[in-house]
């Protein structure tokens, strides 16, 4: 029963969220996403909720790898997927690990083996420039001819040791430009603000907005709601 709620909880209890599917099962990523998009009234879900399967990325390029890992979960689901495919970009490594980031020390790879095998390969290294890129796709179905395709990057080096416990991946090693300090010691707002995700996902969220998929920010809504309700 919603009677006897205030406005503003009414709003949120009629108002159905919007259930868009992540290509992944990453708990930092879904994160990232959640917090970023939850403001639209948008239930973002984990592919594993839903049993699909990891596909394999036989692309050669981040676009390529992302268009193919949000078909494969519109295709299972029936729903609107996103994917990200990212990866750190070492210049002194001529770009490397690139889109092998996730599975830059091999079969089994984890985080913390993919960051330490990068830690030893710049070894006595002095140029340290790296970035972070990201591409994320939405597809409305799995046959959508015109996915929203957003690309952003994050300018950074790579620290000689890793520091820090929060975020994701390569984080406790990268040092964002402009920053004192590693990408896993920053708050999650801080990263949205300035990391590739969270620019990629404010194009995202523009282009969206731009052809109708979202319409405006909830808390805007009941704000809106809330004022209307105190002049009556």
């Amino acid at each position: 029963m919603t009677a006897n709620l205030p406005s503003s909880k009414k709003l949120m209890h009629t108002l159905a969220k919007q259930q868009i599917v992540l290509a992944s099962g990453n708990k930092g990523k879904l994160a990232e996403f959640d917090q970023m998009l939850t403001a639209f009234n948008i239930e973002v879900l984990p592919q594993n909720k839903f049993n699909v399967s990891e596909v394999a990325e036989t692309g050669t390029t981040f676009v390529e790898n992302a268009i193919i890992k949000a078909r494969h979960a519109a295709e299972i689901t029936g729903k609107a997927a996103i994917a990200d495919d990212s990866g750190i970009e070492v210049d002194a490594l001529q770009g490397q690990p690139g889109i092998y980031s996730a599975r830059y020390s091999g079969a089994g790879a984890t985080e913390t083996s993919n960051y330490l095998k990068l830690l030893d390969a710049l070894q006595g290294e002095k140029l340290r420039s790296a970035r972070f890129q990201c591409v994320l796709v939405y597809m409305r179905h799995a046959k959508d001819p015109t996915p929203i395709i957003c690309q952003a990057s994050w300018e950074g080096t790579i620290n000689h040791a890793p520091q820090g416990d929060k975020g994701h991946g390569y984080d406790p090693i990268f040092i964002p430009q402009g920053f004192d300090c590693s990408a896993a010691e920053l708050t999650g707002d801080q990263k949205n603000a300035h990391s590739h995700r969270g620019k990629a996902l404010e194009l995202l969220v523009s282009a969206m907005k731009a052809q109708g998929i979202i319409t405006s920010n909830i808390t805007s809504n009941i704000t809106s709601n809330n004022t209307t309700d105190d002049h009556q």
